[in-house]
C-alpha cells in the first residue's frame, strides 16, 4: 500500500516538473530583456492625464509622457486602450524603477536607419538649408534630425563668384555672404560621416556633383571624336592656355590654339566660368588627355589676307625690321615676309643696313608662299630684274625658316 502511494507521488511530482519545464521554455513567458535604443510593439493598457501606458511584455509596462508623445507621424490623443503602436526605448528602468518609452523618437529611429542604410549605400540625401556659419551649412534631414555641410565640400559655383576657390581680405565676408543666401535651398548630398550617439552628420555635396560629372563625362566620351564641336565652359586659366569643361570632359585650349592673332595676356580675354565654343583636335588615353581649340572655330585672317597674292606677284611693302640675315617687310594687313641676305641684291652683301632701312617703302617679289607656317619669301631683287634667285626654291625656304626660328629665340 505504502509503495503504491509512494508510486503515484513520483508519478504527480514529474508531471508537475514536466509543466513547469513546458512553461519555462515557452519563450511567450519569458520576461523581455529591454535595451536603451531599442523599438519594440507593444499594447496600450491606460491613458490618463497625457500619460500613454503601454505593455511591451516587460517586467513592468512603460510609460510615454511629455514631449515623447509628440510625433508627426502619430496623434497620441487617437489612440484608444488595446491599440498596438511602435515605442522607443528611453531607459529600461529609471529611479523609480520605471520602463521609460518614447514615441517621438520612433520617427527619429527610423530616420537614422535610413540614413546608415543610405550611407552603406552611397546613396544621395536631400537636405534643407536652415542655418549658415563660417564653417560652412547647417542642414534639416529629417524631422529633428540636423546635418553640417563644410564649405569646403559644397560646389564651388554656390560658394565663389566664378566657381574657382578664392583668397584674400574680402573673400570671407563674401563666401558668408553667399552662404546666407542659401538658406531655404533644397541641397542633394551624400553622408561623410554618420554618428548617432553623437549626433553627428557631416554631409557633402561635392560628393553628388563630381559623381554626376564623372557620369557626364563618361556619356561623353562614348560618343566624341576628334573633329567634333563642342560648348564649354572655362573652368581654369593657366600662363600656357585655358582649361575648358565641355559636357564633362575637361580639357585645354594651349595658348597656341586659342587665337590666330598672338595673345599677350589670356586673362585678359577669358575668365573662368565664360561659356566658349571649342573644337576637339586632339584624344587620347582613354580620355584623360583631351586638347582643345578655339581658333580653328574661326576664320583664319592670314588666310583671308594672302587669298589675294600669288607667287610671282610684285607687290608693294614697308621694312618693319632689318636683321643680319636680311629683312622683315609687311605688304598688307597681317602678311609679314623675309627677304633673305641673298635676296637684298644681286651684289654680295655683308650688312642688309646697308641696302635697306626700317620704315623703307620697297617693292618686292614674292617667291614662296607657306599656309602652314604662314611665312612668305619675299626677293627685292628680284621685284626689278628677272635674274633667277642665288637659292632654289626648297633652299630658300630653309634659310626663311632657320631666319624665323631663329627670331622667335
Amino acid at each position: 500500500m505504502v509503495n503504491s502511494i509512494k508510486t503515484d507521488t513520483e508519478v504527480q511530482d514529474k508531471s508537475q516538473y514536466s509543466e513547469l519545464s513546458n512553461f519555462l521554455e515557452d519563450s511567450s513567458h519569458k520576461i523581455k530583456q529591454l535595451s536603451k535604443g531599442e523599438i519594440v510593439e507593444g499594447e496600450v493598457v491606460d491613458i490618463n492625464n497625457g500619460v500613454v501606458i503601454v505593455d511591451v511584455g516587460f517586467k513592468s509596462e512603460g510609460i510615454v509622457a511629455g514631449r515623447e508623445l509628440k510625433s508627426d507621424t502619430l496623434d497620441w490623443t487617437l489612440l484608444n486602450v488595446g491599440d498596438k503602436v511602435l515605442v522607443y526605448v528611453v531607459k529600461p528602468e529609471d529611479d523609480k524603477g520605471q520602463l521609460v518609452l518614447s514615441i517621438r523618437r520612433t520617427q527619429q529611429a527610423s530616420a537614422w536607419l535610413n540614413l546608415e542604410n543610405a550611407k552603406k549605400n552611397n546613396e544621395v540625401v536631400e537636405a534643407t538649408v536652415v542655418e549658415s556659419n563660417n564653417g560652412g551649412l547647417i542642414v534639416e534631414i529629417g524631422k529633428g534630425i540636423r546635418g553640417f555641410i563644410p564649405t569646403s565640400q559644397l560646389d564651388a559655383t554656390r560658394v565663389y563668384a566664378n566657381g574657382v576657390r578664392q583668397v584674400g581680405k574680402d573673400i570671407s565676408s563674401k563666401v558668408q555672404k553667399r552662404l546666407n543666401s542659401l538658406i531655404g535651398e533644397g541641397i542633394k548630398t551624400r553622408i561623410i560621416e554618420l554618428d548617432r550617439e553623437k549626433n553627428r552628420i557631416i554631409l557633402s555635396e561635392k560628393m553628388v556633383t563630381q559623381a554626376r560629372d564623372l557620369e557626364k563625362r563618361a556619356q561623353t566620351l562614348k560618343k566624341v571624336k576628334e573633329g567634333d564641336v563642342l560648348e564649354g565652359t572655362v573652368s581654369g586659366i593657366t600662363p600656357f592656355g585655358i582649361f575648358v569643361n565641355a559636357q564633362g570632359l575637361e580639357g585645354l585650349v594651349h595658348l597656341s590654339e586659342l587665337s590666330w592673332d598672338k595673345v599677350e595676356d589670356i586673362g585678359a580675354i577669358y575668365s573662368v566660368g565664360d561659356s566658349v565654343k571649342v573644337i576637339v583636335i586632339g584624344l587620347s588615353d582613354g580620355g584623360k588627355r583631351v586638347a582643345y581649340s578655339v581658333k580653328r572655330l574661326q576664320q583664319d585672317p592670314w588666310a583671308q589676307a594672302i587669298s589675294q597674292f600669288k607667287i610671282g606677284d610684285v607687290v608693294d611693302g614697308v621694312v618693319q625690321k632689318v636683321v643680319p640675315y636680311g629683312a622683315f617687310v609687311r605688304i598688307g594687313e597681317g602678311l609679314n615676309g623675309l627677304i633673305h641676305i641673298s635676296e637684298l641684291s644681286d651684289k654680295l652683301v655683308k650688312n642688309p643696313e646697308d641696302i635697306v632701312k626700317t620704315g623703307q617703302e620697297v617693292k618686292v617679289k614674292i617667291l614662296s608662299i607657306s599656309s602652314t607656317e604662314r611665312h612668305l619669301g619675299l626677293s627685292l631683287k628680284a621685284s626689278s630684274s628677272t635674274a633667277a634667285p642665288q637659292l632654289n626654291e626648297e633652299e630658300l625656304a630653309e634659310a626663311i625658316d632657320a631666319a624665323i626660328d631663329s627670331e622667335i629665340k
